[in-house]
C-alpha cells in the first residue's frame, strides 16, 4: 500500500528543488474578459492572478453536454519551438495532434477543458526563453518551477468553480505539456487522472543516448539528479491514481530503453499499491506525435477513469 505520509515528504523534497517560488497563500483571482460560442462548448477568456508577478491568460471551455458540476481536464500546451500558440492548442489544430482539438473532443463527453499560457507562451510571449531562464536563475528562481507553480495555482481556481467537480480533475498534454501533466499530478493530489503523450523521458537514458538538446532549457531543474530523483521516482508520486502514458517508438525525446526502465518501475509501484490497472504505458510505431489510435486510447481512458 501507498504510504501517504512518505509521499507527502517526497513532494516537499521535490518542491524544494523548484527554486524560490511565490507565496501560495495569496488569493487566486480571475477576471472574465470575454466569451465565444462554439458548437459543443462555450469558451470563457480569463485573466488569472496566480503568482503576484504577472497575469496569466487562460481559457475555460465549458462543455454544453455537462450536467451539474462536471469533470475538467487541465490541458497543458506543448512547446515545439512555437511561442505563439500556447493555450490556443486546446481549441485550435496543431500538426502534431489529431483533430479535433481536445476542447472539442472532450466537450461531447461532458468534460470541461481548462488551459493557461505558460511563461513566455501565447499572450505571455515576447522574451527569449534562454534569457528568461538566466534571469530567473540569478534571482533564485527556476523556470520550470515557476511554470509548475502557475499550473498548480491555476488548479486552485479551477476547483473553486461551481460548474467543476473538484473530485474529477485530470491533467494532460503532449511534449512539454506531457511533462507538465506528470509533474502536476505528482505534486498535486487533486489531479485524479494523468495522461501524458510523447514525453515520459527517463533522464539517465536521455543522457546515455546523447539527447539532452532534444528538450528545451525550461526542462532542466538544478540538482534534480544529484538529489536522487529520476523520472520513475517523480511519477511514483502519482500512484495509485490513474496514469496513462503514450509514446512513439521512433521519438528521440523518449529513448526506448528509458521507457522500459520507467514502465518496469511503475508496474511494481502500482502493483504494490494494489492498483495495477491504474498504470498503462502504450507504445506506437511513430515519432513525436499523436496518432489516431493514441487519441482513441486517451478518450477511452478519460471516459473510464474520470
Amino acid at each position: 500500500m501507498i504510504d501517504s505520509a512518505s509521499q507527502n515528504q517526497q513532494r516537499s523534497r521535490l518542491w524544494s528543488l523548484l527554486g524560490d517560488l511565490p507565496g501560495a497563500d495569496a488569493p487566486v483571482t480571475a477576471e472574465v474578459i470575454g466569451e465565444e460560442d462554439f458548437p459543443s462548448y462555450t469558451l470563457q477568456k480569463l485573466v488569472l492572478e496566480l503568482n503576484g508577478i504577472e497575469p496569466v491568460p487562460a481559457y475555460f471551455c465549458r462543455s454544453k453536454s455537462a450536467r451539474g458540476p462536471a469533470p475538467a481536464v487541465v490541458y497543458n500546451h506543448a512547446h515545439g519551438g512555437d511561442a505563439v500558440t500556447g493555450k490556443d492548442e486546446a481549441i485550435r489544430h496543431r500538426p502534431a495532434l489529431q483533430s479535433p482539438p481536445y476542447a472539442e473532443a472532450l466537450a461531447p463527453l461532458g468534460i470541461h477543458t481548462f488551459a493557461i499560457d505558460a511563461w513566455n507562451f501565447g499572450e505571455r510571449r515576447g522574451r527569449a526563453e534562454s534569457a528568461l531562464f538566466k534571469e530567473m536563475l540569478w534571482n533564485g528562481r527556476v523556470l520550470w518551477g515557476m511554470m509548475v507553480f502557475d499550473t498548480v495555482r491555476a488548479t486552485d481556481y479551477l476547483v473553486s468553480r461551481d460548474d467543476v467537480d473538484p473530485a474529477r480533475i485530470a491533467s494532460m498534454g503532449l511534449s512539454m505539456g506531457s511533462t507538465m501533466a506528470w509533474w502536476h499530478a505528482a505534486l498535486d493530489e487533486r489531479v485524479r487522472v494523468c495522461v501524458d503523450l510523447c514525453c515520459l523521458t527517463d533522464f539517465h537514458a536521455l543522457i546515455e543516448a546523447g539527447g539532452l538538446d532534444y528538450h528545451g532549457i525550461y526542462y532542466y531543474v538544478p540538482r534534480l539528479l544529484k538529489e536522487g530523483w529520476d523520472t520513475a521516482s517523480i511519477n511514483a508520486l502519482i500512484a495509485p491514481r490513474a496514469h496513462l502514458s503514450l509514446a512513439g517508438l521512433y521519438d528521440g525525446l523518449t529513448p526506448v530503453k528509458g521507457l522500459d526502465t520507467v514502465d518496469s518501475a511503475l508496474r511494481q509501484v502500482y502493483a504494490d499499491a494494489g492498483a495495477p490497472e491504474n498504470w498503462k504505458l502504450l507504445r506506437y510505431p511513430c515519432g513525436h506525435m499523436e496518432t489516431a489510435a493514441m487519441r482513441r486510447a486517451v478518450l477511452d481512458w478519460l471516459s473510464a477513469k474520470l
